[in-house]
């Protein structure tokens, strides 16, 4: 069946980094837009980075520069590499996947697959 598992979250320093894991199994990762996600408590979900086959990868303001979203369809795996972490990219990150491959054209609440999250907190 069908599952994604995100790994990798932790409590950091501002400044410091961290590298989150996501190992969907039932589909191959070059088939579908892959994308990261963070919610912080009573907000939406918001788009962090994407990326397909087709579109490449794509990111939302906010982390450009900083974070870098990367896949391995051999591995079955995609990763969000996060640098620089600031207090407010606090939340949980999720893991979400999508069998339209361009991924600017999906609404966040009809990505297909999601993870159950990985809890990023980040504190001075």
């Amino acid at each position: 069946q069908v599952q994604l598992v995100e790994s990798g979250g932790g409590s950091v320093q501002p400044g410091w980094s961290l590298r989150l894991s996501c190992k969907p199994s039932g589909f191959t990762v070059d088939r579908y837009a892959m994308g990261w996600f963070r919610q912080a408590p009573g907000k939406e979900r918001d788009k962090i980075a994407c990326i397909s086959k087709i579109d490449g990868t794509i990111y939302a303001d906010s982390v450009k520069g900083r974070f870098t979203i990367s896949g391995d369809n051999a591995k079955s795996t995609v990763w969000l590499q996060m640098n620089s972490l600031k207090q407010e990219q606090r939340g949980i990150y999720y893991c979400a996947g999508d069998r339209d491959l361009h991924p600017a054209k999906i609404a966040t609440p009809r990505y297909d697959y999601w993870g159950q999250g990985t809890q990023v907190t980040v504190f001075s």
